[in-house]
């Protein structure tokens, strides 16, 4: 990108921007408890007012401003180091580690907190670190295949962490609440805390601005400036990762402040790396005082008891969204690709693994239905020719409703990823799924007593939206795949934090949401069963037809044209399809599945690469994982039934981390 092309740098308004009103809004906060501090400076007694503002509110704040700059400084090394706009710890599944380490440790051996919570959040959040390069040490970090790597290692940690706070919500409910990322403070000791272990990162920091800088250039470059690139940019992700592991035993997941903050550096026109990192870091401090001195600036005590990291996505999404015109397609020139990405593969042979699938498919739904624990003795063999009759009418709605939300959410993945040019475009990561279970919060919360048509209605109407909105930015960016992620990213992002404060409010309905999200086949009837098949059938068989534009979009724009494909109609009718899909399937599966990003991703490291083959294994891969996953949940921890959509999660993330770790990759 030459020097001309370079953007104007508006990074000192942009600070401004977010920096004044968050100052403004803490002054709001504390003057009223300032002023009757001074009217009254020597009152009688225990003066209440007088030590929530020294010894809550100050603290508060001040660690707000602390983590938002630890946190955006771990993300600007990150991107930095990997040359990758969308690395920061939580898109690489750190904190997700980290947090795993922590449920892990309370249930297990509780005993490792002798040694420290920050320690065993290090370990949580390295080990994640190290499993996501492990992934991808074969394709030389590639800039899809490290994103794809951390979602999944990110989606795994997160599902186990989820499924331990159901199994034993006694131990871990506070758990569950400080990872939505909590600043309320009780005295200024875990400040100074933070403050003295991130103290002793900032000089191996300051070494390392100069030598990072020379990574804008390319790797031989740098070489002949006398540097190693590769040790380099381990020795920053280690610091990366130890910002965060830090920040996070200190206050929890905060994670959009690290993606959000250093990206907003870049867009605003920030040309060096060390004047990005300086920025990221006001952005980041600027971002998460300003979330939190909103929420404290509410008159209802309940501000005080929201989530800050679920808040914060609220104002940094709209921020990210509205500069991501600005992001350079080339800004900068990503690690090398890897080899297997132009590996000659053998000749593909579709028909056998088709059939392979099918066959799969149909063994597991014999499993499915006639293996497992015994309804009465519960010992585990084949279920008895005389229970027939009373337990099949049980089992078979669900297996054939899990079945096919499976195939709906692998269909709608692969239209996706064909449409955007994106392996990593899928319901979930696009938002999509999001914009279903918003729509659901939103009706139940407004209706009294919403009906499975109301649900289904909205979470079609909401899937639409979303879908919608990504497409729109996706057609000013000429879908470009870094843009149309990231505007996923955003819309994920803001309206998962929207449902995390629906859920937070203390409602009795945030329990059924809660239940509605993580997916659950248990209240499958017949009928419903039914109507989810003959649903995934007639969609399935729709994005079929569509065979010769999905063949012919992933060549480009300009062959698209000259080989007479309607752009604009196609891609509409199939982002439309690929919503449809979504909505359908979500009230069955719930939106954290990750099989609509799995199942195309197991079609095409199997080598199916034409339209129709790969529409069918990734359906009938979707549909597997899914059956799989509820009879596991189903039988796993009988007589309890265990959340289908999580128990997806937990099934499928392994094997796609397998299929990455060979280093084959079809195309």
């Amino acid at each position: 990108m030459s020097a001309t092309a370079l953007p104007r740098p508006r990074g000192g308004l942009l600070l401004l921007a977010l920096g004044l009103p968050a100052l403004a809004l803490a002054a709001f906060v504390v003057s009223g408890p300032l002023a009757a501090l001074v009217r009254m400076p020597a009152a009688e007694g225990y003066d209440v007012g007088r030590m929530v503002l020294l010894y809550a509110t100050l603290p508060r704040f001040a660690m707000a401003v602390l983590c938002g700059a630890a946190l955006a400084a771990s993300g600007a090394f990150m991107q930095q180091a990997l040359r990758n706009p969308l690395a920061s710890p939580t898109t690489l599944g750190v904190e997700a580690g980290g947090r795993l380490a922590l449920a892990l440790a309370t249930l297990v051996a509780p005993g490792l907190f002798g040694w420290g919570r920050d320690l065993v959040t290090l370990a949580g959040c390295g080990a994640a670190a190290l499993l996501v390069f492990a992934l991808v040490r074969r394709r030389h970090f590639a800039a899809v295949s490290l994103i794809l790597a951390g979602l999944v290692v990110g989606l795994y940690a997160g599902a186990l962490s989820a499924l331990l706070t159901l199994l034993n919500d006694r131990y871990l409910a506070s758990l569950f609440i400080w990872g939505s990322g909590s600043l309320s403070q009780q005295g200024w000791d875990p400040f100074w805390a933070l403050s003295a272990r991130l103290a002793l990162l900032v000089p191996p920091a300051l070494l390392l601005i100069r030598p990072l800088g020379l990574l804008d250039l390319d790797d031989a470059s740098a070489r002949a400036r006398g540097l190693d690139p590769a040790r380099l940019r381990g020795l920053a992700v280690l610091l990366a990762v130890a910002i965060s592991a830090f920040t996070v035993s200190a206050v929890g997941v905060i994670g959009f402040v690290g993606l959000v903050a250093p990206l907003l550096a870049r867009l605003s026109g920030a040309r060096s790396f060390g004047g990005r990192l300086a920025l990221s870091v006001g952005l980041g401090a600027a971002i998460l005082l300003l979330t939190d001195a909103a929420l404290q600036a509410v008159p209802t005590p309940s501000g005080t008891f929201l989530p800050t990291g679920a808040v914060t996505a609220i104002i940094g999404a709209p921020l990210l969204l509205l500069l991501l015109p600005r992001l350079a397609a080339a800004d900068r020139a990503p690690i090398p690709a890897e080899p297997a990405v132009r590996q000659k593969l053998g000749p593909p042979r579709p028909g056998r693994r088709i059939l392979l699938a099918l066959l799969l498919l149909a063994g597991l739904a014999a499993v499915a239905l006639f293996v497992g624990p015994d309804p009465v003795t519960g010992r585990w063999g084949l279920l008895s020719p005389a229970l027939f009759s009373e337990i099949l009418p049980l089992r078979w709605p669900r297996m054939v409703g899990a079945g096919a939300a499976g195939a709906m959410l692998g269909t709608a993945g692969l239209l996706l990823q064909r449409l955007t040019g994106n392996e990593m475009a899928s319901p979930e990561v696009l938002g999509v799924g999001a914009g279903a279970a918003f729509a659901a919060a939103v009706v139940l919360f407004l209706l009294a007593a919403p009906g499975p048509a109301a649900m289904g209605t909205a979470a079609v109407a909401g899937s639409l939206g979303v879908m919608a909105a990504v497409l729109a930015f996706g057609r000013r960016s000429g879908f470009q795949p870094e843009r149309v992620l990231l505007a996923g990213i955003a819309l994920n992002a803001l309206l998962d934090a929207v449902v995390g404060l629906l859920s937070a409010s203390g409602d009795p309905r945030a329990l059924m949401l809660f239940g509605w999200m993580a997916g659950s086949t248990s209240g499958m009837t017949p009928a419903a069963a039914l109507g989810a098949g003959a649903t995934a059938a007639t969609l399935v068989l729709l994005a079929a037809l569509a065979a010769r534009p999905l063949a012919i979009l992933p060549l480009g724009t300009p062959v698209s044209r000259a080989l007479g494909v309607p752009l604009g109609r196609t891609r509409l009718a199939l982002f439309a399809l690929a919503a449809l899909l979504t909505a359908a399937a979500t009230p069955i599966a719930g939106p954290l599945t990750f099989v609509g990003l799995m199942a195309p991703h197991l079609a095409r490291l199997l080598g199916v690469r034409l339209p129709i083959p790969a529409l069918a294994v990734s359906a009938l891969s979707g549909g597997t994982l899914l059956i799989l996953a509820d009879w596991l949940g189903r039988t796993l921890a009988f007589p309890w039934t265990l959340p289908t959509g999580i128990v997806a999660a937990l099934v499928g993330a392994p094997c796609l981390m397998l299929l990455l770790a060979r280093g084959t990759h079809a195309r």
